[in-house]
């Protein structure tokens, strides 16, 4: 990965899956080169075991405990270590993968019809909404 900080890392993923709705604990101005995902919802043990690794800067999950993971993560950044947190959400850090669990369905599953629904992201945030208006 080439380097960047987390802030402009957190504005790309925000762009590229299409949603305004994210939340991130750490320094906007850390120097990130290492990162790990875990989309949909791994539970605090293997989201905490990632966030140890020394070669994952930062962990980038789809949605979490807020008292578990998103508090380690900041006890973390309190103590002065380089880590950081990107929820992304589940809905935005899932949809690619069911757009290609129905690709994979259609081609063993035949006779039913199967089809990728898409799912807009749930959330929207105030500022978000007095722009639109």
């Amino acid at each position: 990965m080439t380097e960047t900080i987390l802030e402009k890392l957190s504005a790309n993923v925000a762009k590229r899956q299409n949603t305004p709705v994210m939340r991130v604990v750490g320094n906007p101005e850390m120097k990130v080169t290492k990162l790990a995902l875990s989309p949909g919802s791994a539970g605090f043990e293997r989201e905490t075991q990632a966030l140890e690794l020394d070669n994952v800067e930062v962990l980038l999950v789809g949605e979490t405990r807020e008292w578990e993971t998103v508090e380690y993560a900041a006890d973390a950044v309190s103590e002065g270590k380089r880590k950081a947190l990107i929820v992304i959400g589940h809905v935005p850090s899932e949809q690619a993968g069911m757009e290609e669990c129905a690709r994979w369905l259609k081609t063993f599953v035949k006779g039913v019809p199967i089809e990728f629904v898409a799912t807009k992201q749930p959330f929207w945030t105030p500022a978000e909404r007095s722009v639109r208006r």
